[in-house]
């Protein structure tokens, strides 16, 4: 009789975990987790999993906050920085402009983000509803798909 083969087990565990990430000593994002999972042997590529969610904040090349990402469940590829985060994703800039969805993608090398699933954007003054998304990390500039919602728009708008 064989024995079980056995399964994935995280390399580090941490528990109210706050990393904070830097490129040559610029602070470029914070991230606070209930609990996080690394995942380095027996894999192709390392991993971290944010079971029980997370909250980051990106910062800009002044060290300004530019804008924040919360999920109830993450999970992070470490050598091609891409991030998925699932289940109630938050994405606010710095306007309070708001983005709603189940699943986001954040790719940390191109600073982008980006969907195929239902997202809603509150801004001050419109609720737009779509499915699809893509976006600059400070979800400043972004384009959708299959937009419904009222926007409105001023005269001068138009030309």
């Amino acid at each position: 009789m064989a024995l079980p083969k056995n399964k994935l087990s995280a390399s580090q565990i941490g528990d109210s975990v706050t990393v904070i990430y830097t490129d040559s000593a610029q602070l470029k994002a914070t991230l606070k987790a209930n609990r996080m999972l690394i995942f380095t042997e027996n894999v192709k590529e390392p991993f971290t999993i944010l079971p029980k969610g997370f909250y980051i904040t990106l910062f800009d090349d002044e060290e300004k906050i530019s804008s924040s990402i919360k999920a109830n469940y993450g999970i992070r590829y470490t050598n091609s920085k891409r991030m998925e985060a699932k289940y109630a994703v938050e994405v606010v800039n710095v306007k309070g402009e708001k983005l709603e969805t189940e699943r986001i993608v954040w790719d940390e090398a191109h600073k982008q983000i980006y969907t195929d699933a239902q997202v809603k954007i509150t801004t001050a003054s419109q609720i737009i509803s779509g499915k699809g998304l893509i976006s600059n990390q400070d979800f400043t500039k972004y384009e959708m798909r299959d937009i419904t919602g009222i926007i409105n728009i001023k005269n001068n708008e138009l030309k």
